[in-house]
């Protein structure tokens, strides 16, 4: 017995005892498609095999992908505050001339480049679900 037919059983054994006399059937059979989908999705997580590996291993992997993704994140931005406020101090003491010019022409020499990195890398990253949990566990936990 599938989950569908079991939930079926069950509305139908509780209606036939009027203990959910607010039930009509357009809402059950709503709620039998909903849960039949959810048992198909169930159905396809737990059997099959995706690239030789059950579909369960791989959202596990895209997870810890995720988790990875999150902490180097949480990682590199506390080396880019610290480089920053390093900078700030040296360029404050005139030790490097930090200017609206130079940022621009930094901007205009690597803008380039960092913007094809990026792309790059979020062409290659698993955008999933599991993906953005693990990521933003990962960078709140990091």
């Amino acid at each position: 017995m599938n989950f569908q037919t079991a939930y079926r059983f069950v509305v139908v054994r509780l209606q036939s005892h009027k203990l959910i006399p607010f039930m009509r059937p357009f809402r059950s059979n709503c709620e039998l498609r909903i849960l039949g989908a959810i048992d198909q999705v169930f159905h396809f997580i737990t059997s099959g095999n995706v690239g030789g590996l059950p579909p369960i291993v791989l959202m596990i992997i895209i997870f810890v992908v995720g988790l990875i993704v999150g902490y180097l994140i949480h990682l590199f931005l506390k080396i880019a505050i610290i480089a920053a406020i390093i900078l700030f101090v040296v360029a404050y003491f005139g030790f490097w001339g930090l200017s609206l010019s130079n940022l621009k022409s930094y901007a205009i020499q690597y803008g380039s480049i960092v913007y094809q990195y990026g792309a790059l890398i979020i062409g290659i990253l698993p955008l999933s679900i599991g993906f953005v949990i693990g990521l933003i566990i990962g960078f709140v936990f990091g």
